[in-house]
């Protein structure tokens, strides 16, 4: 047997390749925030404050909502605090199985506003597994012939734990004709074979029972054992031998079950019933016999399942061909699995933000969106487009994420919702494609005026109407919604002042209808009164005015001197002396007039210069006890020199 030293040199090496990844992880992720925790942490654990290590404050995390998107969510965010905390079982074989870094990707979704952040939580193994055979038996034939050295491969066992925890070694108890080899295959799995040590005498001992015992690389390390029973039978000379060491085949994944992959064979140099060759799977897992069947006659492989790529691209199993004398031979098949574009993209909207204030400005966020497609290469290509809709555009924020923006003005009353469709098509030939709808409901804004149904309304009303009638409904409307769209009416303008108006009419504020106060009456007495003072205001104004010209005109008739007539007459006025005029008091209204003519020489042009019915003295010509003072200041105070009838009425 060999040292336990040097069967555990392949755990170092393993430790050491995953320090090597590990920081091939870190250059080539600069910008995400990384974990490491082991698997089966229980729920509600801390892994740590993902808030913190963000640069977001506690206070923030309400109007944030920071938050975790992924398919399948294996962690949470702790509102109150922004710690990320473990939600669901995390079975680290489960999840990447056999591969040496196990690695949880997911993003982050920060609001308010919108940041997405990239997060790998690495997934450390724990030995929660113990190796297993999968028979607890093993039953061996062979011939008493068989040399030295031949070599017997065994099952191995399974361990479904990764790294130092997996499956390190195999040991076989102490015996006298058997040893133990290690082999591996060529996807890194470790399987046994027994080694004969020395020759069997079937005559001296038949049967031999040996106890082979796996070992994983845990602390404390666990195993787990079978019983392997070897019978020694007659000579059978020639064992099988397969035609090819190692087949290799290629196969899309869409073929379909019951395709046939290829078909080993094995032929025995020896005759008879010793040359009959019946064929199985060898050192294979469950995996394997999910997805192929062995015709244990012909040696043909068929499909069983449907293949994925995005599930296991390469299978490698072995297959073995026995004689009926239990001589084996065995053949290692290899077959790659191609992709097709076989998966179509998909789209998840992870966040919407609806309803949406129509008048929100162009650019705002609508929703973010994230596409993925399991294939790969250009088959796993993704790109996106809007349906229609002009109003939206996509853009593209992060790796597999879009940001639904609005790319103009929104009308709630013109169009209240909208149903956008997202068509996310792959790059595969030929493409596929799946779409989703996202509905956006507007949320109505006061950027509507109420209207009325008419610009003018007449009313026509029967006098005598009882107080409180309805005599008229005015109706206006407003496209808004809710408290925005409802209106009320109020008299806010009159010819009548408000406390006046009060007493009219007045309007409904729920329904426009307009009451009476009060009982109309058809020419209403205060207004009768109000026209009749406007009446008598204005002819005694015309009163007025003509009884002054009457008392001028019987003034001037009276006059004892005819010669006053002619001063009315240019060139015929020709005396100089002072004439007093009697004082005049006949007529109708109670005034006095004194009437003051000057005279500066018999040649000169007399006329009226003004009549006018002041209180006020005039500065040209003072009338005193009806006598009469010339005006000398004629020239100095921008008159010209001229002779002038001077008509002064003054009120007693």
């Amino acid at each position: 047997m060999r040292p336990s030293a040097e069967r555990s040199s392949p755990a170092r090496w393993r430790q050491v390749l995953l320090a090597f990844l590990l920081s091939l992880l870190r250059g080539a992720l600069p910008n995400q925030i990384r974990y490491s925790i082991p698997e089966e942490l229980a729920q509600n654990s801390v892994v740590g404050n993902l808030a913190k290590d963000l640069g977001l404050s506690v206070q923030d995390l309400p109007a944030r909502k920071l938050r975790v998107s992924a398919e399948k969510e294996y962690f949470t965010v702790n509102p109150e605090s922004g710690d990320l905390i473990v939600s669901d079982r995390i079975d680290r074989e489960q999840i990447c199985g056999k591969k040496p870094l196990c690695i949880l990707d997911f993003d982050t979704v920060a609001e308010n506003p919108l940041n997405i952040f990239h997060v790998a939580v690495i997934v450390q193994d724990i030995n929660d597994n113990t190796p297993l055979f999968k028979q607890s038996k093993i039953e061996l034939k062979i011939v008493e012939s068989t040399k030295p050295g031949k070599t017997f491969p065994l099952d191995p066992a399974l361990d479904s734990d990764a790294g130092p925890n997996s499956l390190q070694r195999y040991h076989l108890n102490d015996n006298e004709h058997f040893d133990l080899a290690e082999k591996q295959t060529a996807d890194g799995r470790k399987y046994p074979e027994l080694v004969l040590k020395h020759s069997l005498d079937r005559e001296e001992q038949n049967f031999h029972q040996l106890v082979l015992t796996a070992v994983d690389g845990g602390d404390p390390p666990q195993s787990g054992t079978t019983q392997i029973q070897i019978q020694v039978t007659d000579a059978n000379d020639n064992p099988p031998v397969f035609v090819q060491d190692i087949y290799k085949v290629s196969l899309q994944e869409g073929v379909p079950p019951g395709f046939s992959v290829l078909q080993v064979t094995a032929t025995d140099q020896d005759e008879g019933v010793n040359a009959e060759i019946t064929y199985s799977f060898h050192n294979v897992d469950e995996l394997v016999e999910q997805f192929f069947n062995l015709d244990k006659r012909t040696g043909e492989i068929t499909t069983k399942g449907d293949f994925d790529f995005e599930i296991a691209n390469s299978y490698t199993f072995s297959v073995e061909a026995k004689d009926p004398g239990d001589l084996a031979a065995h053949c290692s098949i290899q077959v790659e699995i191609l992709d097709e574009n076989d998966c179509a993209p998909e789209v998840i909207i992870t966040s919407v933000f609806t309803p949406l204030p129509e008048d929100s400005p162009p650019g705002t966020v609508i929703a973010l969106i994230k596409t993925r497609d399991r294939d790969s290469g250009e088959n796993g290509e993704v790109y996106c487009r809007i349906l229609g809709n002009a109003e939206f555009i996509l853009k593209s924020y992060s790796k597999n994420y879009y940001k639904l923006v609005t790319d103009g003005p929104l009308d709630r009353e013109e169009i209240p919702e909208y149903n956008i469709t997202v068509l996310a098509t792959d790059r595969g030939k030929p493409p596929l494609s799946s779409s989703i709808s996202i509905t956006l409901q507007i949320a109505d804004v006061n950027d509507n005026a109420p209207v009325f149904e008419q610009a003018f309304y007449l009313v026509h009303i029967a006098e005598n109407n009882p107080p409180g009638a309805s005599i008229a409904q005015v109706s206006a409307s407003d496209p808004d919604l809710g408290p925005n769209g409802r209106v009320s009416y109020s008299i806010v303008a009159s010819d009548l002042e408000p406390r006046a108006l009060a007493s009219y009419v007045s309007v409904s504020a729920q329904s426009g209808v307009v009451f009476a106060q009060r009982a109309f009456d058809h020419s209403d007495p205060q207004a009768e009164l109000q026209f009749y003072l406007v009446v008598a205001l204005a002819l005694i104004s015309v009163l007025f005015l003509l009884a002054v010209i009457l008392a001028v005109a019987l003034r001037l008739r009276r006059s004892s001197r005819p010669a006053a007539w002619g001063c009315f007459q240019p060139g015929l006025c020709v005396k100089s002396g002072p004439v007093v005029p009697p004082n005049y008091s006949e007529g109708t209204l109670p005034y006095s007039y004194n009437l003051c003519v000057a005279s500066q020489s018999a040649k000169t042009e007399f006329n009226f210069l003004n009549i006018t019915p002041e209180v006020t003295p005039s500065q040209d010509l003072l009338c005193e006890d009806a006598s009469w003072v010339p005006n000398t200041n004629h020239e100095g105070a921008g008159v010209p020199f001229t002779s002038d009838i001077i008509l002064k009425v003054s009120f007693n």
